[in-house]
């Protein structure tokens, strides 16, 4: 009879263990973490600094959770900050209609938001939830020189990684202009798991050399080389094939779009390669 609880009470046990193991929070594999292994897919709160083995693998927080410090819009000397806000640890892009009217009913100006330093050789990675139908990007590789010559609105010009609701955005009929994708150039592969519409997206983009890649929620969904008879094809074929040194490889600008929809973005970090 001893014998018999004892089993008993040992399998109890090993129930328990296995139920709080099945509780743990999901990891992904993404080169996002201070060793490039697991980082949590869905993060509760905000990064406002940064652990001390990042700190040694070279982390760097490009939003401190608080302020604009290290931003500018994209052709002006400060923010533009009737189109972008700081809310509970996340960098807010209004959408069109939140934005403040002047006397004249028109919006009040907005653009981008850039960092003010460039990068030529990094890793990057946030997070971010867009509102339904949104559409936003991150763009990188970006000469502010080359954008306000080439485009209107404070707009920057660059590589994009696309932002997107997939489900309502009328962008969705567009395989590169879908979330994930490197816009109007390379469509996310099969393997894109996205978040619902409100909930938090993680992503990466390591750009080294003439080599990129996009990564969305623990997942690589797009890789390319500059500089090869694909790539040199593809941007021939591009909404950038007009544009005068797009693709030249620089220490550029990291960006926030400003396109008309709400989106939500923080734990804005990156490390040079």
């Amino acid at each position: 009879m001893i014998i018999i609880r004892m089993i008993a009470l040992a399998c109890a046990i090993i129930a328990i263990v296995f139920a709080f193991r099945g509780r743990t929070t999901a990891v992904a594999r993404e080169p996002g973490s201070a060793v490039t292994s697991g980082v949590l897919v869905d993060s509760p709160v905000s990064q406002k600094t940064l652990a001390a083995s990042e700190r040694a693998a070279g982390w760097r927080l490009l939003f401190d959770g608080k302020t604009f410090n290290g931003w500018r819009g994209l052709g002006y000397d400060s923010v533009p900050t009737a189109h972008w806000k700081i809310e509970n640890g996340t960098i807010r892009k209004l959408a069109d209609g939140q934005v403040p009217r002047l006397p004249d009913g028109q919006p009040a100006a907005g653009g981008d938001l850039m960092t003010k330093d460039t990068f030529r050789d990094f890793e990057l990675t946030w997070e971010w939830k867009i509102s339904p139908a949104g559409n936003s990007g991150v763009k990188y590789n970006v000469s502010e020189e080359i954008s306000m010559a080439n485009a209107p609105n404070h707009a920057a010009l660059g590589f994009e990684y696309q932002m997107l609701d997939d489900n309502l955005h009328e962008d969705n009929k567009v395989p590169s202009h879908r979330a994930g994708a490197l816009y109007d150039l390379i469509a996310p592969n099969a393997s894109k798991r996205l978040k619902p519409v409100g909930e938090w997206n993680s992503s990466t983009i390591i750009f080294r050399g003439n080599h990129g890649e996009h990564w969305l929620n623990g997942t690589k969904i797009v890789e390319f080389e500059l500089g090869t008879p694909r790539m040199d094809s593809l941007l021939a074929a591009s909404k950038y094939r007009s544009i005068p040194n797009f693709a030249t490889r620089r220490a550029g600008h990291i960006v926030l779009q400003d396109h008309v929809d709400e989106v939500f973005f923080r734990n804005i970090k990156i490390r040079v390669l």
